[in-house]
């Protein structure tokens, strides 16, 4: 019987979209249709199954699946048996404590003793342990942010994209607790099968992310300015280097950060550096 990798999935939300983006940008080949609980890959022997988020880490532990994409503060507040396997680098957002835009905070110390409604109470009680406060705990699911307008606690704690829901209810974000973003996380005891299935997708995941944080780089200059170039985007190992019909002149082919881009183009252009074309990446494996 052929060995399968089953993956679990947020079954709806921008994790899913995200998740089911990257999966597909690794060369997944699959169908999903709406309300779809599972989905086989028609190029790997891989499985992915459309669970809530919430459930994901359970599933892990349990070998029902074998590796999931999950919010790390999601995986951290269950605290269940499997291991971070990759940080995914979108999806990300911070869990911050918020209290009433009209009150007065001086500091975490001015949290004791108020009610802090959240959905991770685990992470708050490490977060106030840490920092010494006593304070009271109010485990909610869903809508925790009007619970100080209801007066059901003094404070919330609960995930932050923008900032634009606390302040349609009133409330200012006070501490950051937790960044968070999706991660792949898997089983500390897969078979060596699965481990190599799991190897071949994040050798796969790997070479997209290199990929969107790099960009392919050509510009013509002056040979005697190849060096001085070089020396600005000096590439994985060294540029590509093709000699113009213009005498004098090559064209230089390379990779850059894109962060770091802007800052190198008028270095560029100061060592005689034209016709500079930035190219997108599909994959890049180093």
């Amino acid at each position: 019987m052929e060995t399968v990798l089953r993956i679990a999935i947020q079954k709806s939300g921008r994790l899913q979209e995200d998740s089911l983006k990257l999966l597909k940008e690794s060369g997944l080949h699959f169908s999903n249709g709406r309300d779809q609980l599972k989905a086989q890959v028609r190029n790997l022997p891989i499985e992915l199954l459309f669970l809530r988020d919430d459930d994901i880490p359970q599933y892990v532990e349990d070998q029902v699946a074998d590796a999931g994409i999950v919010g790390e503060n999601v995986w951290i507040e269950k605290q269940k048996d499997n291991q971070l396997i990759k940080r995914l680098d979108f999806a990300k957002c911070r869990l911050s404590i918020a209290i009433p835009r009209s009150e007065n905070y001086t500091g975490i110390a001015s949290l004791a003793g108020k009610n802090i409604a959240t959905s991770y109470p685990t992470i708050v009680k490490q977060f106030l342990k840490k920092h010494q406060v006593q304070a009271g705990i109010h485990e909610i699911s869903g809508s925790v942010e009007i619970a100080p307008g209801i007066g059901l606690a003094d404070a919330i704690c609960d995930i932050v994209s923008t900032g634009s829901t606390l302040l349609s209810n009133g409330l200012k974000e006070v501490e950051v607790v937790l960044q968070s973003e999706a991660i792949l996380i898997a089983s500390p005891i897969l078979t060596s099968e699965k481990q190599t299935l799991l190897d071949q997708l994040l050798f796969r995941i790997q070479a997209v992310q290199l990929a969107k944080n790099n960009k392919y780089i050509l510009l013509n200059c002056p040979n005697d300015a190849i060096e001085k170039i070089t020396n600005v985007i000096p590439g994985m190992k060294s540029p590509t280097i093709l000699p113009l019909g213009r005498p004098g002149w090559s064209s230089l082919h390379s990779v850059v950060d894109e962060n770091d881009f802007w800052g190198k183009i008028g270095q560029l252009k100061s060592h005689g550096a034209e016709g500079i074309l930035v190219i997108p990446i599909e994959k890049m494996i180093l």
